[in-house]
């Protein structure tokens, strides 16, 4: 980009919507290639993990009251220590099984509400600890008992803005899938402008993987992010990758907020009272821009994170339907390529 397009980029980064509408647009199905889809998407699958999961925000999990959720069918409870650290484990309390995630935290221990069963995070009467990490945005739990990988010392984390100078929101919702249906969504960058018209135009994706993995493994996409009213856009350029078996990664490579990420994990579960599989959604939006008014935003970080939760939120209304018809093709077996 020369000096001049960055000159203007700092100071008008939107422009008037004229991409006319929905039916307007140019037809992405013939480059929606099936078999490039699923091919992405079996390359994102071969990828380690380290048993890793994401537990959910790291804002959820709180001094003083602990957080439960199930993992891939394990029950699990996290908790902060006394020195403010993550602590987690099986969410069933030793004793009689009482859910630990109704408990009480009293200095950095959890305290189980049926009997009074103390636990600090060391293992006691047949209870041990999950390995944990908190990366600042997001908390994870290492379930080495599901996971049936080679465990990794931490996370696959991709990069990502500091925490200090972004504004960060995380958003979290649940379908009738499996994580691969989640990431086949995000691999198919195509759909963008036409299943979700309210927030994108103008969609054109400028580099994609081979089906056969050769060339770069990654989906660069031009795009306009419409802004409220539809009345203005922002044009940048987005690059997608699978840094593992349950994780895309969306980094805006040029345009206003360069360096931003948006990291989308996909969750397990366990299963419905149907029998079907449930997965969690878990989206994290690190938010950076090089604009002197962005630190006055970051102030403001706690009003703008419900605005972003809620566009996440509506977007991923859609973009669940997708994955859950995906699933339902699967078991069918009528899935197109």
């Amino acid at each position: 980009m020369t000096a001049h397009r960055r000159a203007g980029r700092r100071r008008l980064p939107f422009r008037l919507d004229g991409f006319g509408g929905w039916a307007d647009q140019e037809p992405m199905w013939r480059a929606a290639s099936p078999a490039l889809i699923t091919a992405a998407t079996e390359r994102a699958l071969s990828r380690p993990a380290g048993n890793w999961f994401v537990l959910g925000a790291t804002r959820a999990v709180t001094a003083g009251r602990p957080f439960g959720r199930t993992v891939a069918g394990q029950e699990v409870v996290a908790w902060r220590g006394s020195g403010g650290e993550l602590l987690a484990g099986p969410g069933a309390c030793p004793h009689l099984g009482a859910p630990l995630c109704d408990g009480r935290v009293r200095s950095g221990r959890l305290i189980c509400h049926w009997h009074g069963m103390p636990i600090d995070g060391r293992p006691i009467a047949g209870w041990a600890p999950y390995p944990t990490y908190d990366d600042g945005v997001l908390a994870w739990v290492r379930l080495d008992v599901v996971g049936g990988e080679t465990p990794l010392d931490r996370p696959v984390l991709p990069p990502r803005p500091s925490p200090a100078r972004a504004i960060e929101a995380v958003t979290e919702t649940t379908g009738v899938c499996e994580p691969q249906d989640v990431l086949a969504n995000r691999l198919d960058p195509w759909h963008g402008g036409w299943l979700h018209p309210y927030s994108f135009a103008a969609l054109s994706v400028v580099e994609a993987p081979a089906s056969d993995g050769s060339g770069p493994d990654r989906f660069v996409v031009d795009v306009s992010y419409r802004l409220p009213g539809r009345a203005m856009v922002v044009p940048t350029r987005a690059v997608f990758t699978a840094p593992d078996r349950r994780t895309v990664v969306m980094r805006v490579q040029d345009g206003e907020g360069a360096g931003s990420v948006v990291e989308t994990h996909a969750v397990p579960v366990g299963v419905d009272d149907r029998g079907r599989p449930l997965t969690s959604v878990v989206e994290a939006v690190i938010a950076v821009s090089d604009r002197p008014g962005f630190a006055v935003g970051r102030l403001l970080a706690p009003a703008l994170r419900p605005l972003v939760r809620r566009t996440a939120a509506r977007l991923w209304r859609d973009d669940l339907a997708y994955a859950q018809r995906r699933w339902q093709l699967r078991q069918r077996g009528r899935l197109p390529g």
